[in-house]
């Protein structure tokens, strides 16, 4: 008597392998809608003036000019929340921040990436118009800019618009 055995296939690793790729990808889509999803306006007050919304800054504990950066902000209304780290290049690169934009503190509002030195008029501006970027920088520490004044003298500079591939376009010129 012949006996005949039935043998069953384990599953195959390549549906696993599809389901992984499937979540994967949402996860990238979910990651993109995100960047590209518009940003709601700034809220206004009661009294009909804009309120600006919170801007959270990462900073060495002992740089000075990053502490002039931020009262300037504050005193163009904006509220400050200040990180004081000894890790600050760690946080640039886990925002993805294109190296060659460095500057000695970042920032973070609304979605944006602020670097170095921005004045707040442009912050304002790049909160009103909404561009699809990552944010703005000015590399470097050029003097003259907020937090870098030095007795009245003022360095050109470029405060740069950049997107998630470190492409960059000028968003304003000073002086």
């Amino acid at each position: 008597m012949k006996t005949e055995m039935t043998t069953w296939r384990q599953p195959q690793h390549g549906f696993a392998m599809l389901v992984v790729m499937v979540v994967i990808v949402l996860l990238i889509m979910a990651a993109a809608a995100w960047q590209l999803a518009p940003r709601p306006p700034a809220s206004s007050s009661p009294s009909g003036e804009s309120e600006l919304p919170p801007v959270v800054v990462w900073q060495s504990p002992t740089c000075g000019c990053c502490g002039d950066w931020v009262a300037h902000l504050e005193e163009n209304g904006f509220t400050v929340q200040t990180l004081l780290r000894h890790n600050v290049p760690m946080i640039k690169y886990r925002l993805g921040l294109p190296p060659d934009m460095a500057s000695c503190h970042t920032a973070m509002v609304e979605g944006y990436i602020i670097e170095g030195h921005v004045p707040a008029a442009d912050i304002k501006r790049l909160l009103t118009e909404q561009p699809f970027a990552r944010g703005l920088a000015v590399p470097g520490m050029p003097v003259g800019s907020p937090g870098m004044e030095m007795d009245g003298r003022v360095d050109d500079y470029a405060v740069l618009l950049f997107d998630a591939d470190g492409e960059t376009q000028v968003f304003s010129q000073y002086p």
